[in-house]
């Protein structure tokens, strides 16, 4: 990175190390900013799509009929960005079959986004957003995972950088503060988060994730606990009652945007332009959040449909509400689950297959699993998008 290349020193400037190479030391939140009226308007239009979201998820009575499918559609889609793939099928098979169930490393890594989110949600109750629980959640994200070996739970100790795959300190397209600075930034942040309020929390959210990303804390997994990060503040702040909209979906489907937003500010200052596409991201997540959730729930209704008037055993009844949660089934788990034989877990699975809900997805005659498909269309898009081509 060369001193030449930030042209704007409204986001930070660039610091010359001891070493001849010069890094990027990101100044403290909050900076100045305009509000032009279409800033406004848009503003006005995220936080209206947001409120209709927390509106329905205040009316669920099991959110996490929805949290569930949702938290497994981020994790896939925001490990991608990072460029670890795997679907939501394959996610949903791993966490049912193990390592014999898809591609055990892309896999594992994505289940381990479903852990540190669901693990720092139910942290709220006991530990604010604070940098402590922020190596928390890294070090669950990056459990066992390649790059686990990268200081899980632990920021930094050694100067990072951003370039080409293979690129040297010298080649760095970004290089993130050094460490004695990194530190005093990430203390500047956690006082920001908790400080009072000095502008809408939509926009404090868009200055907190691309301010996390310059600070660049750990050896690997910044993007992914940067995006983490924005849900986690959305229900420590009351924005939403429940963890239902994620922004890694409209980051993956606009990623060269995504990136040049992030550049933008720490290059340029652009901070208004980031701020417009971050609430563009609210406002459009945020009626997919509702569409998915709307699309789950009339799923629920056409399964209770489906199972009303047929003489079921109680452990039917309740694997088609339990499918929601991972629908992949087998019959050693719905033994295990509901300490029962063999022959009466196969029975349950057999009578969610007649009736449509359950199909064998392995086609073997051992080791066998069902999937409930329509779940997963509906949570890896797959339905949206027929019905668009309609």
């Amino acid at each position: 990175m060369r001193p030449q290349d930030i042209r704007s020193r409204r986001a930070g400037e660039p610091v010359k190390q001891g070493t001849g190479y010069w890094a990027f030391a990101p100044k403290p939140l909050p900076p100045e900013f305009e509000h032009s009226p279409a800033f406004v308007k848009l503003l006005d239009e995220a936080a209206w799509r947001l409120g209709e979201l927390a509106g329905l998820g205040r009316m669920l009575p099991n959110p996490w009929l929805i949290v569930g499918p949702a938290v497994h559609r981020e994790a896939v889609l925001s490990s991608r960005i990072e460029g670890t793939h795997t679907s939501v099928d394959g996610l949903y098979r791993y966490e049912a079959q193990g390592p014999e169930g898809g591609d055990a490393a892309d896999a594992r890594e994505v289940h381990n986004y479903v852990v540190a989110l669901e693990y720092a949600v139910k942290r709220l109750d006991s530990l604010p957003p604070s940098l402590r629980l922020i190596r928390e959640i890294h070090e669950r994200l990056m459990r066992g995972a390649r790059g686990g070996s990268a200081n899980p739970g632990q920021f930094r100790t050694t100067q990072n950088w951003i370039g080409p795959p293979g690129a040297m300190l010298a080649e760095a397209t970004f290089v993130p503060p050094p460490v004695q600075q990194m530190h005093e930034a990430l203390h500047a942040l956690e006082a920001y988060v908790h400080a009072e309020a000095d502008s809408p929390a939509l926009v404090r959210l868009a200055l907190i994730h691309v301010q996390f990303e310059m600070i660049h804390p750990f050896a690997d997994g910044n993007g992914r606990v940067g995006r983490l990060l924005i849900i986690l503040l959305m229900v420590h702040w009351g924005l939403l009652p429940h963890p239902l909209l994620y922004l890694s979906a409209f980051f993956e489907r606009y990623r060269d945007e995504y990136y040049r937003g992030l550049k933008g500010v720490s290059h340029e200052g652009r901070w208004e332009d980031w701020i417009e596409f971050f609430l563009r991201g609210v406002r459009e997540q945020a009626q997919d959040a509702v569409r998915l959730a709307q699309a789950i729930l009339a799923l629920r209704e056409n399964y209770r449909a489906r199972l009303a008037g047929k003489r079921l055993s109680k452990i039917t009844e309740e694997l088609a509400g339990q499918v929601f949660a991972n629908p992949w089934i087998s019959a050693p788990a719905v033994r295990d689950r509901w300490k029962v034989n063999f022959r009466t877990a196969q029975k349950a699975i057999d009578e969610l297959a007649r009736l449509g809900i359950l199909t064998e997805a392995t086609g073997r005659d051992r080791g066998r699993a069902w999937a409930a498909h329509e779940i997963m269309a509906i949570v890896s898009g797959e339905k949206s998008r027929s019905r668009a081509k309609r």
